[in-house]
């Protein structure tokens, strides 16, 4: 997790990565498949294979699993409700120690499942040896990473709502704050700061709809596959599915436990809302900076320079820019992993969540902060305005002005391009060149041509829908919130 924080939403239990890296001199209790070996794996290797440090945060997840999958047992008459109320009391007791972090996590117990296993045989005796029945860790950990990552999906959504709502509230504060767009960073034609804010509104709209349609593919139960070819007892898989809230079955039992596509997919739309992340970054950075001056962010998502006492860096977009790499790279991380694996489940796929985790995190951290950043932008509309006023943003305005006068559009494009080399010229923008000089471009130009050429004309001209003119950003506005509640 990024800086060590904790995400909204995404709990994780802390305390074991520094006990992980220390020899342990006490004996270990034997793992729970060592009846096939001849001498216990060395302490080396069970540092270098446990993954109990990271999936941990899985615990909530895989006793819901667990749960579940027992209450299926039971109604399959696979284990007695004597052994059915043994596990639920112990669950409950496991869960209470894992809330208020008095759970014993033990290295040799390799993972989450193992580690809550061990503790609910000590709880239930039997009972809790016959939890495993009809399932495997292979289909036990695809479960317990759905249903997590089901969660967090649920929650990036609700964030990516927040931050559009800012980013609204923005638009509509602007709707008329006149400013230049741009094309390859050169003055192409006057928008309004709204319209322009409303550009990364609907960026994210596209995001959350990602993100939905993931959920859908993240929401089909894997638990019955057991260790690749299902099991040989009485199962109900819809009963399991129906309990948690699953919308349908892994079809193939070999795909259920080796499919890691939902986790990619889900990075990949992280990577593309990171993405747009951080062209909104770049474009807080280049705005803060003097030579633009539009915008001020408030002093507590900046810092200072320990040796230049004037400067205020604009650190947490520049930090969400890096980030994006980082979450790409996740992305990047878990193709390669999958890329040679042969069917079914291999240990490779340990090495999933890791970067699954760190991508939710750092999303989750960049959407809380950007959403009260948003909010604080600080607008010199003056600066604005000027900026606007430079690169001759209104030339396309006076050629659509001589093509409804009759002019062919090429040959109006031919007549404004001159007419701009002449105010380059002379160091005066279009519309300070008089009528008589503009009439030298083209004979159709009229006294009305001036009209065209203000900035709130060219504005107000594009009133379509899409289109950048203030009644059109405020209809947009009006109509984004609706589709936000």
């Amino acid at each position: 997790m990024s800086n060590g924080a904790q995400a909204p939403g995404f709990p994780i239990l802390t305390g074991f990565r520094a006990m992980s890296k220390t020899r342990n001199k006490k004996p270990q209790p034997r793992a729970a498949w060592s009846g096939r070996f001849a001498e216990p794996v060395s302490e080396r290797v069970q540092r270098f294979t446990a993954s109990v440090h990271f999936d941990q945060r899985l615990a909530e997840h895989d006793i819901r699993g667990s749960l579940a999958h027992a209450r299926m047992l039971a109604a399959c008459a696979v284990i007695s409700r004597r052994d059915l109320a043994a596990i639920e009391s112990g669950m409950r007791t496991i869960q209470a120690e894992l809330r208020s972090g008095k759970f014993k996590w033990s290295l040799a117990s390799e993972d989450v499942h193992l580690n809550i296993e061990r503790r609910l045989t000590a709880l239930a005796g039997d009972a809790g040896k016959r939890l495993h029945t009809a399932r495997s860790r292979n289909d036990q950990v695809a479960t317990d990473v759905r249903l997590w990552l089901r969660d967090a999906i649920d929650a990036l959504a609700a964030q990516l709502g927040a931050l559009q709502a800012s980013l609204l509230e923005q638009a509509a504060r602007h709707a008329d704050t006149v400013m230049p767009g741009f094309t390859h960073l050169q003055v192409a034609q006057p928008v309004t700061f709204g319209h322009h804010l409303m550009a990364y509104f609907e960026m994210f709209a596209r995001d959350r709809e990602r993100l939905e349609d993931c959920r859908k593919r993240v929401n089909r139960l894997p638990l019955g596959a057991a260790a690749l070819a299902g099991t040989s007892y009485p199962i109900d898989r819809e009963m399991v599915a129906k309990a948690l809230g699953f919308e349908g079955l892994c079809a193939n039992s070999i795909d259920a436990v080796s499919d890691r596509d939902f986790a990619i997919e889900f990075c990949a739309c992280a990577a593309l809302i990171m993405t747009h992340v951080s062209r909104l970054s770049e474009e807080l950075v280049l705005w803060m900076s003097p030579r633009y001056g539009f915008i001020r962010l408030p002093d507590r998502f900046c810092t200072g320079s320990s040796i230049m006492p004037q400067k205020k860096n604009p650190d947490v977009p520049e930090l969400a820019r890096g980030k994006t790499g980082r979450v790409a790279g996740h992305l990047m991380a878990l193709l390669m992993l999958m890329k040679a694996q042969p069917l079914a489940y291999n240990k490779d796929n340990q090495e999933d969540k890791e970067p699954l985790f760190d991508t939710a995190d750092t999303l989750s951290d960049t959407l809380a902060i950007f959403t009260d950043l948003v909010a604080g932008i600080e607008v010199d509309a003056a600066a604005m305005r000027a900026a606007a006023l430079e690169g001759h943003a209104t030339a396309t305005d006076l050629a659509d002005y001589l093509v409804k006068k009759g002019l062919a559009f090429r040959d109006a494009h031919e007549a404004v391009a001159r007419a701009v080399r002449a105010a380059d010229a002379r160091g005066c923008d279009l519309a300070a060149l008089g009528l008589a000089e503009l009439r030298q471009f083209s004979p159709l130009v009229g006294a009305d041509v001036f009209k065209v050429l203000t900035l709130e004309g060219s504005l107000a001209s594009r009133d379509h829908a899409g289109g950048t003119a203030p009644r059109r950003v405020r209809a947009a506005v009006k109509r984004a919130r609706k589709d936000l509640r």
